[in-house]
């Protein structure tokens, strides 16, 4: 039953319905069964999607932006999947912010799709399952996918892993290269956006950004970023930016890092895979106070790395044995 539900949905993603990208979507959120299997399904049709990470402080108008470079995309003749990773909700579990309410109108339009997830305790502001859903969206045969962010400073790393293109958003207040610096952002960006540029400082902050990038060890053969001064509430600069987007994804293909980033997100994934599977299965084996307690009937000196020994031991040989059978 279940594998013909799947391939019902499989084959309905590869049309572009959107309420199976959406129920598949539902199903990588929900840990279903399930979604791994449709993934496995889905992924020998991705890899034609240009996904562009869109992260930076709060406030500092990734949403407005990213509405505005959907709509261009859009306007080019491109399909456009949005996934806009939130805060998780402490009492739903879901995604607090609700962007698709922001975003209403343009996620109504044919051709767009908007997905709010839940960070559900990933650090880096990017949801583990937001990458999940990239594939789907990719399958579907969406062009660009853009994914923005929770915006929470120095942990918001790991869209450079997902992203091909990362964007870097920050705002005049940020002219502060001391400030700029501690963001934790600066050595990520592929392009930095300057939003509402028309407030006092954006100047200031150009230059600031500017002079760090001059610090930065670099040759000929290295990626400069471009910074742009945009005013994305009145889509001031939209056009630069997706020129940009361009240009970027232009010095990947002929430097060959294209390929090359790609492969390493995959490897990336698979490891991060592995390493979830085995703490699922230690955590889901496991009572730390009952192994604690075990050891300490043997030795009251046990120190945790010894209790962490023992986990693995057992971890180890149980795999061995399963292995032989």
């Amino acid at each position: 039953m279940s594998q013909s539900r799947n391939q019902g949905l499989f084959e309905r993603v590869l049309k572009h319905d959107k309420r199976a990208v959406a129920r598949v979507i539902s199903l990588i959120e929900a840990e279903s069964p399930l979604s791994e299997e449709l993934i496995a399904m889905l992924y020998k049709h991705t890899g034609k999607a240009y996904r562009i990470g869109i992260t930076g402080p709060p406030g500092a108008g990734k949403s407005t932006l990213t509405n505005q470079l959907a709509k261009f995309y859009l306007s080019q003749g491109e399909k456009v999947g949005i996934i806009a990773v939130d805060p998780t909700s402490p009492f739903s579990g879901g995604a607090l912010l609700g962007d698709r309410v922001r975003m209403a109108e343009t996620g109504n339009l044919d051709g767009i799709f908007i997905r709010s997830m839940a960070t559900r305790g990933s650090l880096g502001g990017l949801s583990k399952k937001a990458i999940d859903a990239a594939d789907v969206l990719d399958a579907a045969g969406y062009d660009y996918i853009l994914m923005e962010t929770v915006g929470v400073g120095q942990s918001e790393l790991d869209i450079v892993k997902a992203a091909d293109t990362t964007l870097v958003v920050l705002v005049p207040e940020s002219g502060d290269s001391v400030q700029a610096m501690k963001a934790g952002l600066m050595e990520i960006a592929d392009s930095y956006i300057v939003n509402k540029s028309d407030r006092p400082g954006a100047e200031q902050a150009v230059s600031a950004i500017r002079t760090i990038l001059g610090l930065r060890d670099h040759d000929e053969n290295s990626w400069m970023p471009d910074i742009i001064k945009a005013v994305a509430s009145e889509n001031k600069g939209t056009k630069e930016i997706a020129e940009e987007i361009l240009r970027h994804h232009t010095y990947l293909e002929g430097s060959g890092n294209f390929q090359k980033k790609r492969a390493e997100r995959r490897n990336d994934r698979i490891k991060e895979i592995v390493e979830t599977r085995i703490l699922t299965y230690l955590w889901g084996n496991h009572s730390i106070d009952s192994v604690a307690a075990s050891a300490s009937g043997k030795s009251k000196s046990d120190s945790p790395y010894h209790i962490a020994d023992l986990l693995l031991q057992e971890f180890k040989e149980n795999f061995i044995k399963e292995e032989n059978t």
